[in-house]
């Protein structure tokens, strides 16, 4: 996210907001059609789903088809009945010039609300930056930048994410490892340096984009505690909405991917926490496993 996250999205608002007005002045093929009928007419092809994705950032996506956006990918094709193919090109400068605005692909699978370089559809997640921590440490139920028992700590941030605000008004900058924000995927991941230092006791904790967090935190061993920053009181906002992306001008192919977020939301969830993304509710409440299954 960006102007958000130490993943992919942070790059996005990074990329330049220039490129906003730019893809809402690039006309639709379908801009002057009705409204009625086949709501995916404003795809690039209307048989095909084409999605522009990063070809290696896990655990959102790569070009096996690995990611939780591939995985929601394949449900979105295979709910409209239409063929998958990507348009992959590194989350960084140029990303959506190159992909969306090119008209190379329709959608952008993870897009945070709020943002204005696209246009967004309804939100499918709600996640936060996390503190990664070992579990048994003096530090595993550590739940604010604010507490005590950060001070003097070594603690691994991605630089210039929002959670670096909270940790210099707390004091702990003196410390901290930064790890860098704009990096090529295809060679580098800050996430899994930042998770193998922690494992290592390099670092005593991490910060990272929930998840980059969990899915990493899970992949470790043993796995680490992943603790969502949702008691912050100050500083920039912790949590976000993820919704996908899509150009200005494609109205009726916003509808119809909010219609199957809102048919699919059980079986998206089912596939975000299977790859450790922390999921929240409207009231910073965790979903779990239990709570998506559907009810007998």
């Amino acid at each position: 996210m960006t102007g958000l996250a130490g993943g992919r999205w942070p790059s996005i608002i990074v990329a330049g907001v220039a490129v906003a007005a730019w893809l809402q002045a690039t006309p639709s093929a379908a801009q002057q059609r009705p409204e009625g009928g086949d709501l995916s007419i404003e795809l690039v092809d209307p048989n095909v789903l084409r999605v522009c994705a990063d070809p290696r950032n896990l655990p959102l996506s790569n070009d096996k088809g690995e990611g939780f956006e591939n995985k929601i990918a394949e449900l979105l094709a295979a709910r409209l009945q239409k063929r998958l193919a990507y348009a992959f090109f590194p989350q960084a400068t140029g990303f959506f010039r190159m992909t969306l605005g090119a008209h190379r692909c329709d959608v952008v699978m993870g897009y945070p609300q709020g943002d204005d370089l696209v246009q967004g559809t309804n939100p499918y997640m709600r996640t936060a930056y996390a503190l990664v921590t070992k579990s048994g440490s003096a530090l595993e139920d550590v739940t604010t930048l604010a507490d005590p028992r950060l001070k003097g700590k070594h603690i691994g941030i991605v630089a210039a994410t929002p959670p670096a605000t909270n940790m210099a008004a707390n004091g702990l900058m003196a410390n901290a490892r930064p790890y860098a924000l704009m990096i090529d995927t295809r060679i580098d991941s800050s996430a899994e340096a930042m998770i193998k230092d922690i494992g290592s006791g390099a670092i005593d904790a991490g910060v990272l984009w929930g998840p980059m967090a969990g899915f990493h935190a899970k992949q470790a061993d043993p796995p680490l505690r992943v603790t969502p920053l949702v008691s912050e009181t100050s500083g920039p906002r912790m949590t976000y909405r993820i919704g996908m992306g899509v150009r200005a001008a494609d109205q009726n192919w916003k509808r119809l991917l909010n219609r199957f977020i809102q048919d699919n939301q059980v079986e998206i969830n089912a596939i975000l926490l299977g790859y450790g993304v922390p999921l929240l509710d409207d009231s910073d409440r965790p979903i779990t496993a239990q709570v998506v299954a559907p009810k007998p």
